[in-house]
C-alpha cells in the first residue's frame, strides 16, 4: 500500500472516530500518532487531511450537497460521507495529483470499507464535485444518483446492467415437481 493511501485510510479512521469521540481533534490525532507505526510522512499527510477536512467541513459539505442528487450529506452513510469529505478536500487543495487519481483512490477506499454500491456512489458524487470545481455547467454536474441498497432475497434490485430477479426461498408448502413424482 502506498504512503498516501495509508494516510487516507488513517484519516478516514480518525474522522470516523471524531464522529463519536468528544476528546477533540488534537487528542485523537496524538493518540493515533502514538499507536500508528507508519512513517512520519504518512502521519503528516494524515494530519493535514484531517485538519483540512475538519477546518473546512461546512464548505466541503456544501460542495458535496450541491452535487449530490437526492441525498443530503447528513443522511449519507458515515463511511461514505467521510470518504467524500476527504476526497473533496484533496480536490480543493492537492495540486500535485490529478483529480482522476484522487477520485480513483476514494473509490478504492470505498470498495474496501463500504462496498461496491458505495464505490459507485462515491465515483458519481466526486466526478460531479470535480466538474463543479472545473466550472462545468450545473446540468452536466448532477448526472448521478445513489444506487439502491441491496434488497431482500426474492425481490428485484437495481444493478449496473438493468434489473434482475434474485431467486428467493420457496413459500411454505410448495413442493418441487421432482419431489412430488418421487425422483
Amino acid at each position: 500500500m502506498g504512503k498516501r493511501r495509508a494516510a487516507r485510510e488513517s484519516a478516514l479512521r480518525v474522522l470516523f472516530e471524531l464522529e463519536f469521540n468528544e476528546a477533540g481533534l488534537d487528542a485523537v490525532l496524538a493518540r493515533t500518532a502514538r499507536e500508528d507505526a507508519s512513517p512520519a510522512e504518512v502521519r503528516d499527510y494524515t494530519g493535514w487531511l484531517v485538519r483540512g477536512v475538519t477546518g473546512r467541513r461546512d464548505e466541503i459539505d456544501a460542495l458535496i450537497q450541491g452535487t449530490s442528487k437526492h441525498w443530503r450529506v447528513a443522511r449519507m452513510g458515515l463511511i461514505d460521507r467521510n470518504i467524500l469529505r476527504l476526497a473533496a478536500f484533496e480536490l480543493l487543495e492537492e495540486r500535485l495529483l490529478a483529480p482522476a487519481i484522487i477520485i480513483n483512490e476514494a473509490i478504492e477506499i470505498a470498495k474496501r470499507y463500504s462496498g461496491e454500491s458505495s464505490a459507485d456512489f462515491v465515483n458519481g458524487v466526486l466526478d460531479a464535485v470535480r466538474k463543479t470545481l472545473e466550472g462545468a455547467p450545473p446540468s452536466e454536474v448532477n448526472d448521478h444518483e445513489r444506487p439502491e441498497q441491496p434488497s431482500p432475497k426474492g425481490t428485484a434490485r437495481r444493478s449496473g446492467r438493468g434489473t434482475k430477479k434474485r431467486p428467493g426461498p420457496r413459500p411454505r408448502g410448495q413442493i418441487s415437481k421432482a419431489r412430488r413424482r418421487g425422483d
